[in-house]
């Protein structure tokens, strides 16, 4: 019946805490509980990761696979990383159709502290630093004012899941109506956020990418930007991430109508910052 989707950065505690969940309400309820998950598609992860194409149909076989989960009356959890926004809202639509809620479990960490967990695994269950770093760079976090991320409820390492609140979430609420599920999303402020979170994850993989074969002095071009940015050093993901983060924090105080301003505005910010 309910869906629980599972999201967070790559060695987030995401299948501990499915587990635990699992546990819960096979203890505390009569219902039977599916997990789907990456582990039981035995793909290697360095290798999806690297190709887009191959993580596309992954993403596509873990979708089939709760559709074909889902129904009247068993809880099925997602234990993926669902950082994409698109993709949340694609399981979404899907239990529109069928009829039944879901809500989001979003186990929160900083990248260091998952880099850790990551580099105290098992050889063969890491994940190689480039691919966790691009990961993280784009990873699209959840927000509650977003129907296809709510209800939310975020968990930090040392949290006790909020059992009754989930429960309450899955089972005392109306599943949302089918009729809307294709609706498009009118102009809004959380169109505003959602562009403005793409739009500088992009700009961050272009400068990404482009310093593996780029030298101080030269100049990258970015997605949807006029500009370019001004590379006149090398510049690390930690530094990049909290420009970002300053950047977004002052457009969410003053956003602007014209989201295709925001590439070029973000490259003038990263540059005025960089030099």
């Amino acid at each position: 019946m309910p869906l629980i989707v599972m999201c967070g950065y790559p060695c987030s505690g995401k299948t501990r805490r499915a587990e635990e969940l699992k546990e819960h309400f096979e203890r505390n309820t009569d219902r039977k509980v599916h997990i789907v998950g990456d582990g039981a598609l035995g793909f290697e992860r360095n290798t999806v990761y690297a190709d887009s194409q191959k993580e596309k149909n992954v993403r596509a076989s873990l979708k089939a696979e709760v559709e074909r989960k889902v129904n009247k009356d068993d809880i099925v959890i997602l234990d993926s990383l669902n950082y994409i926004k698109g993709y949340r809202y694609e399981l979404f639509c899907l239990i529109k159709h069928t009829q039944t809620p879901h809500c989001l479990v979003y186990c929160l960490t900083s990248d260091e502290e998952s880099s850790m967990w990551n580099t105290n695994r098992e050889a063969a269950e890491q994940y190689t630093q480039e691919i966790f770093d691009a990961l993280v760079l784009r990873f699209e976090a959840p927000d509650s004012r977003n129907r296809w991320d709510s209800p939310l409820f975020t968990i930090l390492k040392d949290d006790t899941p909020s059992y009754e609140a989930i429960s309450d979430a899955l089972f005392k609420r109306k599943a949302p109506p089918p009729n809307q599920s294709t609706q498009s999303q009118p102009l809004s402020s959380t169109n505003f956020l959602y562009e403005l979170d793409k739009i500088t994850q992009d700009v961050l993989m272009a400068i990404f990418n482009a310093q593996k074969t780029s030298v101080p002095g030269d100049l990258i071009p970015v997605p949807g930007a006029t500009e370019k940015i001004e590379l006149t050093r090398s510049i690390n993901m930690a530094e990049l991430r909290k420009l970002r983060r300053q950047f977004i924090s002052y457009s969410k105080m003053h956003p602007t109508e014209n989201t295709g301003q925001i590439s070029n505005m973000f490259v003038q910010y990263l540059n005025k910052s960089l030099h």
